[in-house]
């Protein structure tokens, strides 16, 4: 055999076995897997987060030295981020995954979590299985003694906040904040009032965006939302203006939908709330 012939083989072999080496990735143990820092007095860690059910979730969690509260927060669209083992992230547009380290800046740890096994989310975020899971990542962040815990979820990602929050011990959880969600039945089957909001009894905020052109997020259901929180004693509903788009979509990341071009106001006016929520807790 001439020496070119035994490379060409050798070469072929070796891409053959690379797609499985790269599938490999997404079967790790639970822990750390990338330490990366974003900027200074900001750390951002690729973690592993171990399920009651078995397995494991991987999510992005990025810190200032010291948090006033954590922020676990649930995308939108199908839930797959494509968060990768090096901290890379696929699918980056998002409103919660872009701004993440705006967060950051301003005092709170963030928890982004992707899907297992970047599976579809759509359809499943109001069921009994995903509150469960919503339950170890809060059981999770309570561990890592970042202050209080709050969860945030945009468009789709509405369903899983409220689901979770609907599941959540007294206690627990110190607010949830549901940001253009998804409140009219579409290619998902599901809505926010599928996730049992009755049974949210945490403080609850809903934002929603006037200029909102999304069809599965119509801004006027924001009140009608916000009255299906029967069990929670304190519900705000928060309304905003403007945006951009550059998505071809109106449920797109990249719109009003997403709040592109006005996240810094939706950012300020949202901690505006949390920071409230944390001074009446300290008080308590």
């Amino acid at each position: 055999m001439s020496k070119c012939l035994y490379y060409t083989m050798a070469l072929l072999l070796l891409c053959a076995f690379l797609p499985v080496v790269a599938d490999a990735s997404d079967h790790i143990a639970p822990g750390i897997t990338a330490n990366i820092v974003v900027e200074p007095g900001i750390n951002e860690r690729v973690m592993n987060i171990p399920l009651n059910t078995g397995g494991s979730v991987r999510a992005v969690f990025g810190s200032p030295a010291r948090p006033q509260a954590t922020i676990i927060m649930f995308p939108g669209g199908t839930g797959d981020i494509g968060l990768g083992q090096d901290g890379r992230i696929r699918r980056g547009d998002n409103f919660v995954v872009r701004t993440r380290e705006a967060w950051n800046r301003r005092g709170y740890a963030v928890l982004i979590l992707d899907t297992v096994g970047h599976r579809n989310l759509r359809g499943q975020r109001s069921s009994a299985h995903y509150a469960h899971l919503v339950e170890d990542i809060i059981a999770f962040v309570h561990r890592q003694g970042s202050g209080p815990v709050f969860l945030l979820g945009t468009s789709q990602g509405a369903i899983a906040a409220v689901n979770g929050a609907a599941h959540a011990a007294p206690g627990d959880i110190a607010g949830v904040v549901l940001t253009e969600s998804v409140s009219v039945i579409g290619g998902s089957g599901e809505t926010v009032f599928s996730a049992h909001p009755e049974k949210v009894q945490a403080p609850v905020l809903v934002v929603a965006n006037h200029d909102d052109r999304c069809n599965v997020a119509p801004p006027q259901d924001a009140k009608k939302i916000g009255a299906a929180m029967t069990g929670s004693l304190e519900v705000t509903v928060l309304m905003v203006t403007g945006g951009t788009t550059r998505s071809e979509k109106n449920c797109g990341s990249l719109t009003p939908h997403g709040y592109f071009g006005i996240e810094a106001e939706v950012i300020t006016r949202v901690i505006t709330w949390l920071d409230a929520k944390i001074r009446t807790s300290l008080v308590r």
